[in-house]
């Protein structure tokens, strides 16, 4: 691994410390740096005109690895476009939880270990997801974590009709519907009720989000399955949809959400043994 692209996320590495760091334990490894930002950043943010900057776009053909200074937002908004490259990610958490980050910010002097080889590749299942309206595909993208599909106003509920392979699995008025991947079951799914799913597990989970009955429950199915989510009442209302905590698309009434397991998967760097179990004890017990 020769040239590696780092990705912070500049509300989160105050003053950009440390990926300072990161890039001076990388080239003294002998490996090649650039620096990219994951999003555009507000007008009025000043970046630090003693580091340069370069697009990541123009970047990516030449890259080894994407390392990502931030939250597991910041691994997602990076995961879409290395993911179609083939271009694996490792994460250094500067946020709160920081599931799908490999290092906490005190740790990144193992970054080196890139320069070696000492490393593996962790592959998560991804999400294809489109949304039809009459004839036509007005939406279609990929996700690591989820897809979410909300209600518009606050005092409203929406009616949705979510179908496996054709079949009816769940109808119900909610303030919405989470389709997880196991990478994401840690995120909205959760704190929706949903289960914790291991990463390496191979299914995607339904969780109704503050359902307005007493039966309906969270389903988790193969991924083999494909899923249709349809809005059955309210034509007056709307809904939302947003995958990865991305721009919502609105969905009105007739339209089609088809969410099934994608080709393609992301590879996440991991340069420890350290279990699923450790890290989930590690995040909500401070262990």
């Amino acid at each position: 691994m020769k040239n590696v692209i780092l990705t912070p996320n500049p509300y989160r590495d105050r003053n950009f410390s440390t990926v300072r760091s990161a890039m001076q334990i990388l080239k003294d490894s002998g490996m090649r740096v650039s620096l990219c930002l994951p999003f555009e950043v507000d007008r009025g943010f000043e970046l630090p005109k003693d580091l340069r900057f370069s697009r990541l776009d123009r970047e990516l053909p030449n890259a080894d690895a994407i390392v990502c200074f931030g939250g597991d937002g910041t691994i997602l908004h990076t995961a879409k476009a290395a993911t179609r490259r083939n271009i694996p990610i490792l994460g250094v958490n500067i946020g709160t939880m920081g599931f799908l980050a490999e290092l906490e910010s005190s740790e990144i002097a193992s970054l080196s270990q890139l320069a070696s080889g000492a490393y593996k590749l962790d592959p998560r299942m991804m999400l294809d997801v489109t949304i039809q309206r009459d004839r036509d595909i007005i939406f279609h993208d990929i996700c690591l974590n989820d897809v979410a599909i909300t209600k518009g106003a606050v005092a409203r509920i929406v009616y949705l009709s979510v179908e496996c392979d054709g079949v009816q699995a769940l109808s119900c008025g909610s303030d919405g519907i989470i389709v997880s991947t196991p990478s994401g079951s840690t995120a909205y799914n959760l704190s929706a009720g949903g289960p914790i799913v291991e990463p390496d597990a191979r299914n995607m989970i339904i969780t109704p989000i503050c359902a307005h009955d007493m039966v309906s429950r969270c389903i988790v199915t193969s991924d083999r399955r494909v899923i249709t989510v349809r809005m059955t009442q309210n034509a007056r209302r709307n809904a939302f949809v947003s995958v990865d905590g991305g721009k919502a698309v609105r969905l009105n009434l007739g339209d089609t959400v088809t969410i099934r397991r994608s080709k393609l998967e992301t590879k996440l760097i991991k340069l420890n043994d350290r279990s699923f179990y450790d890290v989930v004890n590690a995040k909500f017990q401070g262990k």
